[in-house]
């Protein structure tokens, strides 16, 4: 069995809580485990089997991802160990068997595809990755369409059982209002110019006067702030976000940022760049919360994202226990001891 190419370099992201399968593979080679005690296949489900050296190499694998030593671990905890990932990779089957006949277009998988080579700097980058965890152009694209083919028919088989009632929302509000309460917060977007750590004297001066000649745009030539932003700050994302930071406490920020922001006011533009460790920072205060606690309508969509969530984990633990409580499975890696009951005291 390949190591699991949806996590290979940390970035292919498919999977929902229902997708479970192998850990993939870590830039380090695999720590080895001794399975001479397992027996060959360790499972059967539904008629297709799970043999000896799959199980191992994704136990293996799972081992190298955590950087845990298969030295550091008792026979005990190696056996608890199988059975996990055993658990895992009879679950993706049954899943995947209930999920082979959706229809998936060619499009579609293409666009995911293409998403996932977006977050690579290069193609070359990207096809030495596929090749670490042992995968090529085909059957990455068989798994990237297996992956969304469970997740269309998981989909399917949810419906509306997550959604969250405003009822459901507002009562959770009420009863825990203590946990919207926030301290004075500040919103701000920044325009950054980096400085490396090690810069001499003279480069500092000149990150310096490229932040100044950011700010005289905005303050000077009214420049909108957000545009500036996006076209010279180096912060990652302000292309995207224009340097807007949200809201944050003054405890979230380096010191230095954070006592100038907090020093202005709603409006304010720095009158001159501040030094923090990552650079020279122009910042604009662009809006003001006092302490207080955050009102229902503000935190409506979020709690009921969290809510839902819940709801959602619940609903798809039912329906993968339901899917395998109806398959034929046979598992042969010896049961988990049962758990002894705490010996009474002496006397009693």
């Amino acid at each position: 069995m390949k190591p699991d190419p949806r996590r290979f370099a940390g970035l292919l992201a498919l999977a929902t809580a229902f997708a479970v399968t192998a850990v993939a593979q870590d830039e380090k080679p695999a720590a080895k485990a001794d399975d001479t005690d397992l027996p060959d296949p360790v499972a059967i489900v539904e008629g297709e089997k799970i043999s000896r050296a799959d199980l191992q190499e994704t136990f293996n694998n799972a081992l190298a991802a955590s950087g845990i030593s298969p030295d550091d671990l008792t026979a005990d905890q190696k056996m608890a160990g199988y059975r996990e990932i055993l658990d895992e990779l009879i679950v993706d089957k049954l899943v995947s068997r209930k999920a082979s006949s959706v229809e998936i277009p060619d499009a579609e998988v293409d666009a995911e595809i293409a998403r996932v080579k977006s977050q690579f700097p290069d193609e070359n980058t990207f096809k030495a990755e596929m090749a670490k965890a042992g995968e090529t152009e085909t059957s990455f694209r068989d798994t990237v369409k297996k992956m969304m083919q469970q997740q269309k028919w998981m989909e399917q088989q949810i419906g509306d059982q997550a959604k969250v009632a405003d009822e459901d929302i507002k009562k959770f509000y009420e009863e825990n209002k203590k946990e919207f309460e926030h301290p004075e917060l500040v919103r701000a977007s920044h325009i950054l110019i980096r400085v490396p750590e090690d810069a001499t004297e003279e480069v500092v001066a000149e990150k310096k006067k490229s932040a100044e000649a950011a700010l005289a745009r905005v303050n000077d030539k009214k420049e909108d702030f957000t545009v500036v932003a996006k076209e010279v700050s180096e912060e990652p994302g302000a292309k995207e976000s224009g340097g807007d930071l949200n809201f944050f406490p003054k405890d979230r920020m380096v010191p230095e940022f954070a006592e100038a922001a907090f020093a202005m006011k709603k409006g304010d533009i720095s009158k001159e760049p501040v030094r923090t460790k990552f650079g020279w920072h122009v910042i604009n205060v662009t809006d003001r919360k006092d302490a207080g606690s955050m009102p229902y309508e503000e935190v409506k969509e979020q709690v009921g994202s969290y809510l839902g969530g819940s709801k959602r984990r619940d609903v798809v633990r039912g329906i993968i226990e339901s899917v395998r409580s109806e398959a034929k499975v046979d598992n042969k890696l010896p049961a988990a001891p049962a758990a002894q009951a705490p010996a009474a005291p002496a006397g009693s």
